[in-house]
């Protein structure tokens, strides 16, 4: 059944990518394995795929041990500064930097550790009160704080759209979180790159594709449902 639907996903983004005029290797699909064993992991792992996502820092460090070294780990959840030193070194990106305080610590621990940390400005761009995530007002003050810190290297925005039935209404947030990003290009601040735009989750990662993400989380479409009484 993994496999099955591993490949439609495949499928979907390779037409979502037609659709928009995009050469497919501008996506880059995040298999996000909150909640499901490390077998189910391991099968999907050899079906090719190498960029996996979770939301929790525990259960990050608890899998990362348990699975080859060419997995690229994406820490795509709410991130907490005391557990910062956990997983610096261990990501290939952190996906929800909201806070100057937040990206101080990660830079503090970078450079403890002696290694570079690729981040992306989490940007609540629907104004949901129950998500994390800056406003989209705030956004390029906060690039322009985290920018000059030692050892972390901004990579782009995410954001986190609402659920919604039709993923056509979450077009305009996927549009505005591109725009955001073309904008926060024009000002050419050192250190930061709007290479990569993280948006679309299995509901919507077809429009979000169409609308200019280059990396989409995709979890319950690959996975199914997920067992949140482990």
């Amino acid at each position: 059944m993994l496999r099955e639907n591993y490949e439609e996903v495949q499928k979907n983004i390779a037409l979502a990518c037609e659709r928009a005029g995009r050469e497919r290797d501008s996506v880059t699909l995040i298999a996000v394995s909150k909640t499901k064993p490390v077998s189910d992991i391991e099968e999907i792992y050899a079906l090719g795929q190498r960029q996996f996502g979770e939301n929790k820092v525990q259960e990050l460090m608890d899998k990362e041990p348990q699975l080859p070294d060419d997995v690229d780990w994406h820490l795509i959840g709410h991130l907490q500064s005391n557990k910062v030193k956990y997983i610096v070194g261990k990501v290939k990106m952190i996906h929800s930097v909201d806070s100057v305080k937040l990206a101080e610590t990660i830079s503090k621990e970078a450079v403890k550790h002696g290694t570079d940390e690729n981040i992306l400005i989490e940007v609540n761009v629907a104004g949901e009160e129950s998500k994390f995530g800056v406003s989209p007002d705030e956004t390029l003050s906060l690039v322009e704080k985290i920018a000059p810190l030692p050892n972390i290297h901004i990579r782009g925005l995410m954001t986190i759209a609402p659920f919604v039935s039709d993923p056509e209404e979450n077009r305009p947030v996927f549009r505005k979180l591109k725009q955001l990003s073309v904008d926060i290009v024009s000002k050419n601040i050192d250190n930061v790159s709007m290479s990569v735009l993280s948006m679309g989750m299995t509901n919507d990662y077809m429009t979000a594709i169409e609308e200019g993400a280059t990396h989409v989380r995709v979890g319950t479409a690959i996975f199914g449902e997920r067992n949140y009484n482990i």
